[in-house]
């Protein structure tokens, strides 16, 4: 049975491993830490957590570090996530907020968690088997060719060159427009898919290609699946802390790039509420047996829910990655919801 002063021993353990990468001694802790009892206390203490396989020696008559095992007692034990600063929210508003749709969000999402956490940072593309419509554009670029705008309900859009038979005016296209946004506005890409090629039918000639056009781009968005795709960034960190990996971390950059297993592992943590921390060994029927992976959902309206998380080596500020992890996930929750 580990008493609460070994496991407050442990806390220092980690907190310094991470800070500083070198085997943590008793003598440290009675320096850094108040714990109000001598070395040799300590030292009693981390030979009680050793044997519960919680620290271990990386060479003799070294410091300790933390297991696998020690981690996860840490993290469990971690009820109070140190928040981040004002400046920092500040930071996700701002640079989050100059992102005009869906992709361009993502992609700033992903470099910001990087930058706070010194990982790297992966996010998961929401299904859009739910989507809906939210709006349709047609815009002249000449007398015979139309760009067709669709955007989403979370500010997706595609866009699609319509090369028409015949000339059309703005009259014309401004009456094409409202008809488009009467029949497919509110509809999932499918329903819309189908009532727009419906609409074809019974169109005239000026007007058909137009429909078409869009058609089949509500039919394409219909099928894919974007939550079969991640968003990547800061793999940079990973190589500054390739000392950190105990394997070729050549392994854990391959296993990235194959997205299905970070997907995988996704779906594994979807079941965890909150934040979901899996640490070193816990990964490793993924080929990510030297990292760990923190992550969590948010939520866009009328879709799955989808992931943001980090990945890096077990010696990780775990608190800090799990608040960043946290806020960010919030920021595209709310946000996501109120566009």
């Amino acid at each position: 049975m580990v008493s609460e002063r070994s496991l407050a021993v442990l806390r220092a353990i980690v907190q310094d491993y991470v800070e500083s990468r070198e085997p943590v001694g008793s003598k440290t802790i009675v320096e850094r830490h108040q714990f109000g009892v001598s070395a040799a206390t300590i030292r009693n203490d981390m030979a009680l957590l050793e044997e519960e396989e919680l620290i271990a020696a990386p060479h003799t008559s070294s410091g300790r570090i933390p297991t696998d095992k020690g981690y996860r007692v840490f993290v469990d034990q971690l009820t109070d996530i140190r928040p981040l600063s004002a400046t920092q929210r500040h930071a996700i508003e701002t640079f989050l907020g100059e992102s005009n749709d869906l992709d361009e969000l993502l992609g700033r999402t992903v470099r910001l968690v990087s930058q706070l956490t010194r990982q790297l940072a992966v996010v998961q593309y929401p299904s859009f088997a739910r989507a809906r419509v939210r709006h349709v554009e047609l815009v002249s670029l000449a007398p015979t060719r139309v760009l067709c705008i669709l955007i989403s309900d979370s500010g997706q859009v595609e866009q699609r060159l319509a090369e028409l038979d015949q000339p059309a005016d703005e009259s014309t296209l401004a009456r094409l427009r409202d008809r488009l946004n009467e029949v497919a506005a509110g509809l999932t890409m499918a329903d819309a898919a189908t009532a727009l090629s419906a609409e074809t039918e019974h169109a005239d000639r000026a007007h058909a290609e137009v429909l078409h056009t869009l058609a089949a781009t509500l039919a394409d968005q219909a099928k894919i699946t974007r939550a079969d795709r991640l968003v990547v960034a800061g793999a940079a960190n990973l190589v500054r802390t390739e000392q950190d990996f105990a394997g070729n971390i050549l392994g854990v950059m391959e296993a990235i790039e194959e997205q299905v297993v970070i997907l995988r592992l996704f779906g594994e943590m979807a079941a965890d509420e909150g934040i979901a921390v899996r640490i070193g060994r816990e990964n490793a029927a993924f080929g990510l047996g030297d990292t760990s992976v923190v992550s969590t959902s948010f939520a866009v309206p009328g879709r799955d829910v989808s992931r943001l998380g980090i990945v890096g080596p077990t010696r990780m500020d775990y608190s800090q990655g799990m608040a960043a992890v946290r806020a960010v996930a919030r920021y595209l929750s709310r946000t996501l919801g109120e566009n």
